[in-house]
């Protein structure tokens, strides 16, 4: 065990936000393994780890040596239990801390370690609590060693965990796309007074500078100045203040603009300058004010010629001073632009709180090694960013910079990720095309799109578990909690970092399986997959006796038609439900005649008629008609050509997308009518990958390890992305280092209205990076 102290100071406007009951914050906490306590000033962040029982949906080919029957299906599917690792954060006032430790006493079994590690003032005061209540050794830890590693750890593993803070923007909070190498970065950890460390590796780190001058000034020389005891509220009586009256400017002493120096006349010339030559009293609000523009500028300019110094351009911001609050993190990012006139940007973490304790459990798990997996943060267990008691009206809970129990969980991925080796430019990448967070007008669209969508869903599930009597209650649990989720993106849409359609089904995923709904679409999935193998033959011949071109333009069509059959767009669904006659010759009738919305078929027939591609890697989408009669006959196409294929597909189960291991029985069944693909398997010119994903989208920079090694081995020249989810919300202006052809069928009127068209508009997208058009 570990245990982190840190240097948070005085938040009492929490008092009242004790919401949860003890077991839904504490979550799981009967199977913890280890933990970490980071104990500041007045608040304490737990952290522990635990292993989570969930069902998971396993597919299993039924042996078809013997003579089969019309009625028998492809495979079976069994609801399992699952047991993965997931990390759980917790945030709280240090009030609680004995009410908080006796809960965990009485509900920890299975503790394997005595000893927990500490650091920090917090920790040595309650160094007595802790030893009595949970009967553990409290061990000294270094806490910039903690706050380092937290900092890589969440740098690391949460794409959206930095943002710069733009206080005047529609979007106050604009994240930041994580760089593939967080190293080098400096981070400015400022508590009672302020650490500037450099960071250039795992465990590279050295303090480079600092200052006496920085929180603990500010709210000393407040309370002195103010006669407020408390942190946020001099925080709240600087938030209301007018500076100007305080701080004597440039036009005061020159009467406008020192021209010749570049002074513009409302900046500063001296902090409280005017209170040395006027007889007035000054309200405590301008005097805090005035306070924390002085302490604000002097540690942004400091941090500015430390990063000059070293070369350094990712600058992040931490400690009590910030910790969220937005007319810190204001005036911070004020003095940074001013001071590095816009080169450098103040950045913010979102689990900024959490540094310590992340760190401090890393320490202490060493033994296990956390850093050789991939974790991914939990949205259905996680509070999101600015969280506050649900009593708040809207705008108090958008504005708040205090926190009631507030935590975060990371599980644990089977599987490393990186990113796909064919992006053009991997630190410029964005996986998401419309950032509903900056976008008001598509947020309020989808997110009443998600809402009005949620009968359908909770339907859905229970009719996958019609055999277990306790799924209504389950499904019900669910609807709130996913409701509950909606309604806090409605008013703090930068609760998770970037709101997208991605992070909204994302979302409803983590919530499904949250209730043990880990595959709703599971039986839908079956029974499409059994009636599409039927008509594979059939489409395989018609296609053969068609003319090369007329062959072309039949599987495109195909592929596309094929792409219609997705129980995520509720204009298909309402359809499947009302008409199950509906099959492939009707989704071709429904597409748009061409010229298509986006139509580069033309360009694409002209590369076919050129030389093969030496690899195609193919995100799919859909299981049924989608993978089986669209996507089979147009790569047995592309392997009769003489190309290598490699079918990357869902590591788990998302809507009515095809994984990895029903993918895998779906090709034995079709290789066992078909010789090409039979031959391509034995060949091994044709591979089956799963991509590392549970999503209805595709983030490119997070992969399975295994499949970017093999697109690298393989040569690949060529990606084909499809559907709405991988190809329209997201990837749609991914830019790749190879060929790549982006296929949808857009089955949502509004988006098809938004981009030109209408619903059943074809995206057909062909794009040719400029030094392969050169070799063509």
């Amino acid at each position: 065990m570990a245990l982190c102290g840190g240097a948070d100071r005085g938040s009492h406007s929490m008092d009242k936000s004790i919401t949860l009951p003890p077991d839904e914050i504490f979550r799981n906490l009967e199977n913890a393994k280890r933990f970490a306590i980071d104990i500041g000033g007045s608040l304490t962040k737990l952290a522990y780890y635990s292993t989570v029982q969930h069902q998971v949906a396993k597919v299993r080919s039924f042996d078809h040596s013997a003579k089969e029957t019309d009625g028998d299906p492809l495979y079976e599917i069994s609801v399992q239990e699952e047991i993965t690792a997931r990390l759980h954060f917790i945030k709280f006032e240090n009030a609680y801390i004995e009410t908080c430790l006796d809960f965990i006493k009485d509900h920890l079994v299975n503790t394997e370690t005595k000893v927990i590690k500490a650091t920090g003032g917090g920790a040595h005061k309650f160094k007595d609590l802790i030893e009595k209540k949970l009967k553990l050794k409290v061990d000294k830890e270094d806490e910039m060693t903690c706050l380092i590693k937290g900092c890589n750890f969440v740098l690391k593993n949460i794409p959206h965990e930095a943002f710069v803070y733009a206080k005047h923007a529609d979007s106050e909070f604009r994240f930041q796309n994580t760089h593939p190498d967080i190293f080098p970065y400096m981070l400015i950890n400022i508590g009672s007074g302020v650490s500037i460390v450099k960071v250039e590796a795992e465990d590279k780190f050295e303090r480079i500078g600092g200052s006496s001058i920085g929180g603990g000034t500010f709210w000393g020389l407040g309370a002195l100045l103010t006669k407020t005891k408390r942190f946020d509220e001099l925080l709240q009586l600087a938030s209301k203040g007018q500076h100007t009256n305080v701080d004597m400017l440039v036009k005061d002493i020159y009467g406008g603009a020192y021209g010749s120096l570049g002074l513009t006349g409302d900046l500063i010339a001296s902090s409280f300058g005017k209170s040395a030559t006027t007889d007035k009293e000054f309200s405590k609000e301008d005097m805090a004010k005035s306070l924390l523009h002085m302490i604000s500028n002097d540690i942004g300019q400091l941090a500015c010629l430390y990063a000059k110094l070293h070369n350094l351009t990712r600058v992040y911001f931490g400690g009590f001073f910030i910790r969220g609050h937005p007319v810190t993190m204001h005036t911070i990012t004020y003095s940074i632009n001013f001071f590095t006139k816009g080169e450098v940007q103040a950045l913010f973490l979102r689990h900024e709180g959490y540094l310590g304790a992340i760190g401090a459990f890393l320490k202490g798990a060493e033994e296990d090694n956390p850093n050789q997996y991939s974790w991914e943060e939990n949205y259905a267990g996680s509070s999101g960013l600015m969280s506050v008691s649900p009593e708040l009206n809207p705008v108090q809970r958008a504005r708040s910079g205090t926190f009631p129990f507030d935590m975060l969980e990371m599980d644990r991925l089977e599987r490393q990720l990186v990113n796909l080796p064919l992006l053009q430019d991997a630190t410029s990448y964005i996986p998401d095309t419309v950032d509903l967070t900056e976008d008001a007008l598509a947020r309020e669209y989808w997110l009443y799109c998600f809402e009005e969508a949620l009968d359908g869903v909770v339907k859905r599930a229970i009719a996958s578990q019609k055999d277990q009597p306790e799924a209504v209650e389950r499904a019900e649990k669910f609807r709130q909690k996913y409701r509950h989720k909606l309604q806090t993106l409605r008013h703090q849409p930068f609760a998770y970092g970037s709101l997208t359609v991605r992070s909204l089904l994302d979302t409803r995923e983590h919530c499904l399986n949250e209730f043990n709904f880990p595959d709703p679409y599971s039986k839908i999935k079956q029974k499409e997959n059994d009636m599409a193998l039927k008509y594979y033959l059939k489409v395989v011949k018609s296609v053969e006796e068609l003319s090369w071109e007329q062959r072309q333009f039949t599987l495109a069509k195909g592929l596309l038609a094929g792409n219609v059959f997705d129980w995520g767009a509720k204009a298909v669904s309402d359809v499947l439900e009302s008409d199950p006659e509906f099959g492939f010759e009707q989704a071709k009738q429904q597409l748009q005649e061409r010229p298509w919305l986006v139509d580069a078929y033309n360009q694409w027939i002209e590369r076919l008629k050129g030389p093969p591609h030496k690899c195609a890697l193919f995100f799919v989408d859909n299981s049924g008609i989608d993978i089986i009669l669209g996507v089979f006959p147009f790569i047995r196409e592309l392997l009769i050509r003489g190309t290598e294929v490699v079918l990357a597909s869902n590591s788990g189960p998302a809507l009515n997308d095809v994984t990895n291991s029903e993918l895998q029985i779906l090709t034995e069944r079709i290789a066992a009518m078909d010789p090409v693909i039979h031959a391509a398997l034995r060949e091994d010119r044709l591979a089956l990958v799963q991509n590392g994903s549970s999503s209805p989208c595709l983030d490119l920079s997070r992969l399975d390890k295994v499949l970017a090694t093999v697109i690298r081995e393989r040569g690949t020249d060529l990606v084909i992305i499809e559907g709405m989810g991988r190809a329209i919300h997201t990837n749609y202006y991914a830019m790749l280092s190879c060929e790549s052809l982006k296929l949808a069928v857009i089955k949502n009127s509004w988006l098809a209205e938004r981009l030109g068209g209408k619903i059943f508009s074809v995206v057909f997208k062909y794009e040719v990076p400029s030094k392969a058009q050169e070799q063509h």
